[in-house]
């Protein structure tokens, strides 16, 4: 599983958001003595070392009692950027089930005589984010195996079970891959892969799907070479294509990127009629459905189960699994929402039912959205609750403590597993913390300079300057804070 987003390195870049800036609160005073003797570097020194614009907001509780231990600006909401994804990940456990799969079928609508159906063949979406080339692959060769040789109806793409989202952020500039669009149908994570080599005084390019075995090209979207320096990519929909430019100052000799799709089941049934071809089956041009489908399931394609792919989420932040995973558990408590706004109020709703907080104003699960506020408090909350510590933190992946010269500690006595989150100008951090002396801590914090990114032109939002190295100071000040609890609060 760990193959399938090992290419997320293509898509380069970090993300955005927005508004206020001020002086983080005092913090409040330590419920428990610090240990004797121990050198425990005081909060406002280590924010004032930090030499962060904007705002540092953060929260420690004690696992077992709930205790908060320490706060500064604790009720203050900041963007949490993909530590939203930790609670979009127990939202969708509580409410779909550890052991949940979705499934993709291949369903043919009509009768079937000696190999030949006599109707449609329809691939049906069913929310699967994990769906790639290669279960495409394996689906075409099944429904071969099935005993079909020809369809003589039409070939359909069913991506109803999901709202249809043009982009997980608007705001976020078009070529983008981690803000691709959403549906009930998703492929390659919604990603199609460019790739250019220098001909001559010209480029070779092409586009194509491809997965660990396959590399299929793709006729739904196009790449044109433009004589220009700027902008580096540009976007235009038409019915049938995505239709990119690029500029050809910006290419060198070679080299490759994910963009994102905008249709994701006209991809899908694009890729999928080039694969069924290879196995015999020929299918007729590909046509868009929300309606549900009728017919029998020739092929059905089960997913990983929902831990495992929390696991991968949170191990490599897709912004789609958590948009689809969190989509299908607000669907599932019976809310058919329009789009990202209204399934991330029902998960907010699920939050407060659930643990009585306030504080949680997401407007998507993956965090991207510039708009989100969470406050490290009510994420402090969730976090301790109950058994979320053991059903959350074996899918968190382990933060690495590193020294003053930001090399990795090898055997640090104070053990992390946490999930990460950046935009430019924000920086977030919320887990859970095991002290040399056993203690089991809850945590999150969250610094934003939002005043800042919301003067930045959405042009120049994947790598505005100056965001690198305060991102990386902020991620100091997380190491900062959490030796500073593993030294207080160790025994």
């Amino acid at each position: 599983m760990v193959d399938r987003f090992s290419r997320r390195a293509f898509l380069g870049g970090v993300a955005s958001l927005i508004p206020a800036a001020g002086l983080a609160e005092a913090p409040l005073v330590s419920l428990r003595p610090q240990l004797r003797g121990a050198q425990v570097t005081g909060v406002d020194r280590l924010v004032q070392a930090a030499r962060l614009r904007g705002e540092v907001v953060f929260a420690v509780a004690d696992v077992k009692t709930g205790m908060v231990l320490e706060a500064s600006g604790g009720q203050q909401g900041l963007p949490p950027a993909s530590v939203a994804k930790a609670l979009t990940a127990l939202y969708a456990m509580d409410v779909l089930g550890p052991d949940f799969r979705f499934e993709t079928k291949l369903v043919a609508d009509g009768v079937i005589e000696n190999g030949i159906l006599e109707g449609d063949l329809i691939l049906v979406g069913g929310g699967d984010p994990l769906v790639d080339t290669d279960v495409l692959a394996a689906m075409a060769a099944d429904l071969r195996k099935a005993g079909i040789t020809e369809v003589r109806g039409a070939f359909k793409v069913y991506d109803g079970a999901l709202p249809y989202v043009f982009s997980i952020d608007p705001g976020q500039p078009d070529h983008l891959g981690y803000s691709p669009a959403i549906s009930g149908m998703a492929l390659n994570f919604n990603r199609v892969h460019f790739e250019w080599k220098r001909d001559g005084t010209g480029y070779d390019v092409t586009m194509d799907a491809r997965s660990r075995n396959y590399t299929p090209s793709v006729d739904m979207a196009s790449m044109r070479v433009e004589a220009r320096n700027l902008p580096i990519y540009t976007y235009q929909p038409s019915a049938r294509q995505d239709r990119w430019s690029v500029a050809k100052g910006a290419l060198g000799n070679g080299g490759a990127r994910w963009l994102p799709v905008r249709k994701p089941a006209l991809y899908a049934g694009d890729v999928f009629r080039t694969l069924a071809r290879v196995n015999g089956i020929v299918l007729s041009r590909v046509q868009i459905t929300r309606q549900a489908p009728q017919g029998t399931a020739l092929v059905v394609h089960q997913s990983d189960p929902l831990t495992d792919i929390l696991r991968g989420m949170l191990k490599y932040s897709t912004n789609i699994t958590a948009e689809m995973v969190g989509m299908a558990a607000t669907k599932a408590r019976g809310v058919a929402p329009r789009d990202l706004a209204e399934s991330a109020a029902e998960m907010n709703r699920w939050a407060q039912e659930t643990y009585g907080i306030e504080g949680i104003a997401l407007v998507d699960h993956s965090g991207l959205g510039d708009a989100s506020r969470m406050a490290p408090e009510a994420l402090v909350a969730v976090l301790a609750a109950g058994s979320n510590s053991e059903e959350l933190r074996p899918l968190l992946k382990p933060f690495t403590l590193t020294d003053r010269n930001g090399n990795p500690v090898k055997n640090h006595p104070v053990k992390v597993d946490a999930k990460t989150g950046t935009l430019n100008f924000v920086s977030g951090l919320g887990g859970f913390l095991t002290t040399a002396g056993g203690a089991e801590l809850a945590f999150a914090i969250f610094t934003a300079d939002v005043a800042h990114r919301a003067t930045i032109p959405r042009a120049f939002r994947e790598r505005p300057d100056g965001a690198r190295s305060w991102n990386r100071r902020s991620r100091k000040l997380q190491r900062a804070l959490i030796e500073r609890w593993g030294a207080l609060y160790g025994s």
